[in-house]
């Protein structure tokens, strides 16, 4: 599988930090690039994965896994094509860091649950993991005290907070240390409280 990433900020071959950052449904690389206008990410390589059709999978990421498969695991696949591009240009594991809105904060929490190690951390805008219910035996390794932001709205049309807290009490349970802030009426969108949320965390405050 060759997954299209869209870099930005500091070139991976010099940077110490790579931040991997996934787009909604409907978005494309470039718009999640975007954001960096708003993140202290001077020093940090920005790895942007394109989804096919701009869609990671087809179906609300509340839908049984089976109705999104193959993409998810296709999904999964691109985003650790991007893990491995920092990895194999000598950026550590706990300096490497996901974020993501929407289908791809969903994205990002399953690709940390199923792949969980002393990561930078986990930044997810609105999302929760997947699947119709969520699969626990999926999620087998530890955290160590890895940081992870999430923020959504209550309520959210795709997302509903209930999945949210369920996310926060799974990643907990596996050693991550959870900033979970809820918005009353906030919308489908990302506020300055999360981007300095995030920024937070990437500095290593959080």
């Amino acid at each position: 599988m060759n997954t299209t990433i869209n870099r930005a900020g500091k070139t991976i071959e010099t940077a110490s930090k790579a931040l991997v950052m996934l787009h909604g449904r409907g978005a494309s690389a470039e718009d999640i690039l975007g954001l960096a206008a708003h993140l202290q990410v001077a020093d940090v390589s920005l790895l942007a994965p394109q989804a096919a059709g701009h869609s990671w999978y087809p179906y609300s990421f509340m839908a049984p896994v089976a109705n999104n498969e193959p993409h998810l695991t296709n999904a999964l696949k691109a985003v650790d094509e991007a893990v491995q591009l920092a990895l194999q240009n000598g950026i550590e594991k706990q300096h490497i860091y996901l974020m993501g809105f929407s289908q791809g904060a969903c994205l990002a929490a399953e690709y940390m649950a199923r792949n969980a190690d002393r990561f930078g951390g986990l930044i997810a805008f609105t999302g929760g993991l997947i699947g119709g219910q969520i699969n626990r035996s999926n999620y087998a390794g530890k955290f160590d005290g890895m940081p992870v932001f999430i923020g959504t709205s209550d309520p959210d049309f795709h997302v509903p907070v209930e999945r949210v807290y369920a996310t926060t009490n799974i990643l907990k349970e596996m050693g991550a240390v959870v900033t979970e802030k809820v918005y009353s009426n906030m919308g489908h969108t990302i506020n300055q409280d999360e981007i300095d949320h995030a920024n937070r965390l990437l500095a290593g405050a959080l």
